[in-house]
């Protein structure tokens, strides 16, 4: 199984692929940059490097190479520890082991496993299809000696513009076009406010003519419609339906003297017929209007008697 593969795969989506026992390769975002002394530009890259102490299996490994070889998880797992026996067995014989797509592992003088990435590959998605280019350096001071030198042999001369008199007669031809177009404009203009003003004054003949014939159909009948007359008669309301009511008497010989009480007082009063309880009303006079009684009434509670009332009622004749 080539699982440095899977690992490859990995890379491209995470930063961290770790080998369960044996150490973790990570990445790093780096963005675009130019080498100053190879005159060379860089994409945006991700930079591979290797930490052999996280070595903790974290699934993500065992799980991608289950999925792509479609078999087990556990067997994935003995399959990741016999390839990595296997790079130990040959870091230890040949000191060093390359791994496809991802760099080389060596051992140094401790011992201790050093890692150098491959430069060929970009495991930064975002960069796809971007390559880094030398691009040769711009030699300004010798183009600026080279320009000063062509100056000095030849000089730029500056010859005076001849202008073509031939085309003179086209100067006037514009000019009297010009003139014509505005006298065109203007006449026109002075044709139309005349024509607007005979217009206006045909329109107010004719408006007074009308105004005229409207006088003499209005002011001017020849034969008038007679004088209707109607003659009103006043009417006249000598009724007295509101009557102020001093009591009301059960006894006939008690209104008797209440009546005759209020007449010496100078009331106008007199006693009406019994009402349907048999009751004898006293009144203190009978108005033709509503203002009247409420006026009397109202002076009959201040000076006389407070629990005196209106009575509206049209007594028979």
């Amino acid at each position: 199984m080539r699982m440095e593969q899977y690992i490859s795969q990995l890379l491209y989506r995470y930063q961290c692929v770790t080998v369960p026992g044996f150490g973790a390769f990570l990445t790093e975002n780096r963005s675009a940059g130019l080498s100053e002394d190879t005159h060379t530009f860089y994409p945006p890259k991700k930079v591979l490097s290797f930490n052999f102490h996280l070595k903790n299996n974290d699934g993500l490994l065992a799980n991608h190479i289950a999925l792509s070889e479609k078999i087990e998880y556990e067997k994935a797992i003995s399959l990741i520890e016999e390839e990595v026996t296997s790079w130990k067995y040959t870091i230890q014989k040949s000191d060093s082991i390359i791994l496809k797509n991802i760099g080389k592992l060596s051992l140094n003088n401790e011992s201790n496993l050093v890692f150098e990435p491959i430069d060929s590959l970009n495991y930064s998605t975002h960069s796809f299809g971007l390559t880094s280019f030398v691009s040769p350096q711009i030699k300004r001071e010798s183009f600026k000696k080279e320009v000063e030198q062509l100056e000095e042999k030849a000089p730029i001369q500056f010859t005076p513009e001849k202008r073509n008199k031939s085309n003179s007669w086209v100067k006037y031809a514009a000019i009297f076009a010009i003139g014509l177009g505005m006298s065109a404009y203007f006449g026109n203009q002075w044709y139309q406010k005349k024509m607007d003003a005979e217009l206006l004054l045909v329109e107010k003949n004719v408006q007074q003519k009308v105004e005229d014939k409207i006088q003499q159909a209005t002011f001017f009948i020849e034969s008038p419609i007679p004088s209707v007359s109607m003659n009103v008669e006043e009417e006249i309301n000598d009724s007295f339906n509101y009557h102020l009511v001093a009591g009301a008497f059960k006894e006939e010989r008690n209104a008797e003297r209440a009546l005759q009480s209020l007449k010496d007082l100078g009331y106008k009063a007199k006693k009406i017929n019994p009402n349907k309880y048999g009751l004898h009303p006293v009144l203190y006079g009978s108005y033709s209007s509503m203002e009247e009684a409420q006026a009397a009434l109202k002076l009959i509670k201040q000076s006389h008697n407070k629990d005196a009332w209106m009575l509206v009622l049209e007594l028979k004749q």
